[in-house]
C-alpha cells in the first residue's frame, strides 16, 4: 500500500468508555458514523463498536445500507434526507429515517406493510435555531396530527441539533434552543407522544448534562478529537475527567530519494527552491488523497521520528519533503502524516490550523479510497 489509515480500535472503545462514564447507564449512546465515520472507515468503527454502542447515526442510506450488508443489526438512523424513491428500501432494511417534510411522512404511510416489525420509523427533526433541517415549533402540531394519520408509522424519537455550543463559552443561544425542544417535547407529550428524546453532540454532552435526555449522538469525540479549543477549556475549568485519545493515524511510505544542490527548484510553479544542499524524499500522496494543497511548503510529516518540511506545492498524487537532516533513510520508510512517531505527533488541530480550516473536515476529507486497517 503507498497511503493508508490504521484505525486504533482500543483508543476507539476507550473513548467510548469515557463517554459512558460521563452519561451514565440509562442514556443512550449514538456512535455517529456519517462521512465514512469522520474519514475514519464506516464498516471498520461501526463493526468495532457495535458491541458498546446503542444506536448508529449516518447521514445517508447508502452508508445505512452499507452497513445492513455487513451484518451490522444494531438500529440505525440516517441523519440526513432520505429520497422519496428510497423510502421503500429503507423500510425494507429496518433503517430509521430523520423525517421534517410532510411528503416523506405520507409516502413512508403508503407503503405496504407485510411484516409488522418492518414498519416505518422515525425521528422528527425539531428546528430550533440552525436553519437546517427540521420542523419549526409554530408547525409542530399540525405536524405530528398529520403523521398520526398513518398508523403504520412509528415515531422513535424526536430531535435537534445545537447552533452555536462548541465554538463559543456563551450559551445563551444553545439554552434558549434547549428551551424551545422542551416545549415542542410538551406539545407531543400531550398529543400522547413520548419517544426517545436527543439533542447533545459531543460538546453538549461534556458540558451540559440537560442535554442528553434518553440519548446522545457522539461525533468528533468519540474518535479522539475535541470538537474546539474553546469546548476543551471550558471542560478543564468544570474538572471534567475526559481523556480523549486520538484513533486515526495516516500513512505513506518514502518511494524515492535524491540530493539536490543549493538553489534548485522543487515542484510545480517553481514555488520553492532549496536553500543549501538537500536531500529530499518523495512520497506517493497527494491533495488527491485528501492532503491539501495549502499545506505546500508549510506542511510537515513524521520520518524516523523526526519532523520533515514539505518543500514546494503539493501535487495531485506526491509531495517532496525535506530529509537533509536525518542520519539515516532508506526506499520505502514509514511516513506518518497525521498521527504520532515516537516522540513526535501531528495532530489533526496542527494540520486544520495550517489551511485554516477544522479538524472535522481534516479527518473526513481523507479520501474514502485509501484502505483503513485495524493493525
Amino acid at each position: 500500500m503507498k497511503t493508508w489509515v490504521e484505525i486504533n480500535k482500543e483508543n476507539l472503545l476507550h473513548n467510548l468508555s469515557q463517554f459512558r462514564k460521563l452519561v451514565g447507564e440509562k442514556v443512550k449512546i449514538m456512535g455517529v458514523v456519517k462521512a465514512n465515520a469522520y474519514g475514519h472507515g464506516l464498516v471498520e468503527v461501526a463493526g468495532a463498536i457495535s458491541d458498546k454502542a446503542d444506536w448508529l447515526g449516518v447521514d445517508s442510506l447508502s452508508e445505512a445500507l452499507k452497513l445492513r450488508q455487513v451484518a451490522v443489526k444494531k438500529p440505525i438512523l440516517v441523519l440526513g434526507y432520505t429520497e422519496l424513491k428510497d423510502l421503500k428500501e429503507a423500510v425494507k432494511n429496518n433503517v430509521s429515517l430523520t423525517v421534517y417534510n410532510k411528503e416523506t411522512i405520507e409516502k413512508l404511510g403508503k407503503i405496504p406493510i407485510h411484516n409488522p416489525n418492518l414498519n416505518p420509523k422515525i425521528h422528527i427533526k425539531i428546528e430550533t435555531g440552525t436553519s437546517r433541517q427540521g420542523v419549526p415549533e409554530d408547525k409542530i402540531l399540525e405536524f405530528i396530527r398529520f403523521v398520526k394519520q398513518y398508523p403504520s408509522i412509528e415515531v422513535q424519537g424526536i430531535s435537534t441539533h445545537y447552533a452555536n455550543i462548541e465554538d463559543t463559552t456563551d450559551s445563551s443561544f444553545a439554552k434558549a434552543q434547549l428551551e424551545t425542544f422542551s416545549r415542542v417535547a410538551e406539545i407531543l407529550k400531550k398529543e400522547g407522544v413520548t419517544p426517545l428524546r436527543h439533542t447533545a453532540c459531543s460538546a453538549a454532552t461534556i458540558l451540559f448534562p440537560e442535554t442528553r435526555f434518553e440519548m446522545v449522538r457522539l461525533g468528533i469525540s468519540m474518535y479522539g478529537l475535541w470538537s474546539s479549543k474553546e469546548t476543551k477549556a471550558v471542560a478543564k475549568n468544570k474538572n471534567l475527567d475526559l481523556d480523549l485519545k486520538p484513533v486515526l493515524t495516516w500513512k505513506t511510505i518514502v518511494a524515492q530519494i535524491k540530493n539536490l544542490p543549493a538553489g534548485t527548484s522543487v515542484g510545480y510553479g517553481l514555488t520553492e527552491r532549496v536553500s543549501r544542499d538537500s536531500k529530499i524524499a518523495i512520497l506517493p500522496v497527494g491533495y488527491f488523497d485528501g492532503y491539501d494543497r495549502k499545506l505546500s511548503s508549510v506542511g510537515n510529516v513524521l520520518i524516523r521520528g523526526k519532523r520533515c518540511k514539505v518543500l514546494g506545492r503539493v501535487c495531485m498524487d506526491m509531495i517532496i519533503v525535506d530529509v537533509t537532516d536525518l542520519s539515516k533513510i532508506e526506499l520505502e520508510d514509514e511516513v506518518v502524516l497525521l498521527g504520532r512517531q515516537g516522540k513526535e505527533e501531528i495532530s489533526a488541530e496542527d494540520l486544520a490550523q495550517k489551511i485554516g480550516t477544522i479538524n472535522y473536515e481534516v479527518v473526513t476529507r481523507i479520501n474514502p479510497l485509501i484502505p483503513r486497517i485495524t493493525p
